[in-house]
């Protein structure tokens, strides 16, 4: 079965349960702590949202219990919602998150935006105060070749390299191109290979489950060279995203293998109600 993307990940599940449970969810409820990190979301499945209210948006995802987001640049996804942050100026937008009660540190960025001017890039995640910089694939053809995943890692390295020096890690998710294979071998295993783990940090879509992609096997197999993971519940009965805590993965493993991994943050990515409905869940996750 084919892997289910987040933008399909995110459309699959129906939000009546959810919306149930999260009514319990208190604008106080603010100490999640698996690993002794602020609990955050992504904020792509409030995209349509942002476009239309930015603030109300923010007080909405801190009023639900998250403490940190990751946005997407105005750049690079001009067209699905972001477009209107490029109107702030750093200290503008810090101020806005500051006042909402939440911090960003981290962004997604398009591979193509990279290539066209990954100076002006960065110089905007400076202003902003991003540390990290992430892109959600590295584009590569459908039906990659040894040489095709090369290009690629080298390519990327040369911007994780020129990230680094200005103080930013430079990470990549997993979607589309990672999921291929090679003369059988997985793109994704073969890009922790090629890609040099000095200059570049993974994160790790936890509904790559879908694909047979296991959050807590990969940390395990590569300690140290994850970031950051994008979190969603997966119910291996229905295959369909669900609630975190009310679905069928084993999240203390996943949690205690991150530690492992290296992973510094993590982000809720899911439709809102869902999102919403796994934060009493997470807030009393433990983790030794």
């Amino acid at each position: 079965m084919p892997p289910v993307s987040r933008r399909e990940f995110i459309k699959t599940a129906s939000s009546a349960t959810a919306l149930g449970a999260a009514l319990s969810t208190g604008p106080r409820m603010l100490h999640a702590n698996p690993l002794g990190l602020p609990l955050g979301c992504q904020t792509w499945p409030v995209r349509a949202s942002i476009a239309k209210d930015f603030r109300g948006t923010l007080k909405e995802l801190a009023a639900a219990g998250f403490q940190t987001i990751e946005l997407c640049s105005p750049v690079g996804y001009a067209d699905s919602g972001f477009a209107g942050l490029a109107k702030y100026k750093g200290p503008e937008l810090r101020s806005i998150l500051h006042e909402a009660g939440l911090t960003c540190i981290s962004s997604h960025f398009s591979i193509d935006e990279l290539r066209k001017d990954q100076d002006d890039r960065i110089s905007w995640a400076r202003d902003i105060g991003l540390t990290q910089m992430l892109v959600p694939s590295l584009g590569g053809p459908k039906n990659p070749t040894m040489d095709d995943v090369k290009r690629a890692a080298d390519e990327y390295n040369r911007m994780g390299e020129r990230a680094a020096a200005a103080g930013i890690v430079q990470g990549l998710h997993n979607e589309d191109f990672e999921l291929t294979k090679v003369n059988g071998k997985r793109t994704y295993d073969l890009l922790f290979q090629f890609l040099d783990p000095r200059f570049v940090k993974f994160q790790f879509q936890v509904s790559t489950i879908s694909a047979g992609y296991d959050a807590a096997e990969y940390f395990t197999r590569y300690p140290g060279r994850f970031i950051s993971m994008h979190v969603q519940g997966w119910s291996a009965k229905t295959r369909k995203i669900v609630p975190v805590g009310q679905d069928t993965l084993d999240w203390t493993k996943i949690f205690t293998a991150a530690k492992t991994a290296g992973i510094k943050n993590y982000f809720v990515e899911m439709d809102l109600p869902l999102m919403k409905a796994s934060v009493p869940y997470l807030r009393q996750l433990q983790v030794g």
